[in-house]
Formats: C-alpha cells, structure tokens, sequence
C-alpha cells in the first residue's frame, strides 16, 4: 500500500469501483426485462424510453452509479488521478465474479487471463507503483 494513502481511501475506492460494477449489473438485468425487450423490439421509440425510465432494475443501476460517482469524487479530492483511476480495473474483476455467480455468465479463458493482467496490474499501483 502506498504510505501516502489511507487504508480508509482505499476503502473507498473500492466502495466505489464495486458500486459501479453492481449498477452496470442491475442495468443488464433491467435491459433484459421482458417489458423492456418487448417495447424495443417492437420498434417504439417513445414506448421504449419509458420502459427504460421506469424499470425499477435500471432506476437502482442509476442510482448506484449516482453513489458511486459521489464517492469517486470524494476520493479524487484526496488522491492523485493517476493512482485512484487504475483502481477502475478492480471493477472487471467484480462484474466478472458475479456475472458468473449471478448471472450465469460464461467465462472463456481468454477473459480470464485479462481479468487477471488487470489484477495484476492494480495490485502494482496498490502496492507502490507511485
């Protein structure tokens, strides 16, 4: 850990890199709705965008977003950009791990192995890559 950083800035961080990779999740399941898919298919633009707006699944994935955004922001207000950003990647990791868990998402071993180089190279910035 970089000793210029607080283990409750990297506590953070990670609240708000997991807030991100939950929302983009509860924006697929929302997306995949029925409802939803149906209003697009059908071609109705106006039809869509309402479905859209009032899903209660994509409602919450703004949301989080929104949460995760602020606290992005608080962390940004005390950390370099340089090193807060590469922690962006820890997000791959999440989505990964619970689109899988959640989901049922297939992951080939090409998605693996970047998800691991990503891995790799976050724990080099957490650890003093300064």
């Amino acid at each position: 850990m970089s000793p210029a950083v607080k283990p409750w800035l990297f506590a953070l961080i990670l609240i708000s890199v997991t807030a991100s990779a939950v929302a983009q999740l509860l924006l697929k399941t929302g997306m995949s709705q029925p409802a939803v898919l149906g209003a697009i298919e059908s071609g109705s633009a106006w039809d869509s965008a309402l479905r859209i707006a009032w899903n209660p699944w994509i409602i919450g994935g703004f949301t989080l977003y929104l949460f995760g955004a602020v606290v992005w922001l608080f962390v940004l207000a005390r950390v370099d950009a340089s090193f807060a950003y590469p922690f962006v990647g820890v997000g791959f990791i999440v989505t990964l791990v619970l689109g899988k868990l959640l989901m049922g998402d297939v992951i080939s071993l090409t998605r693996l192995l970047g998800t691991a180089l990503v891995t790799a190279g976050v724990i080099c910035i957490a650890t003093g890559g300064r």
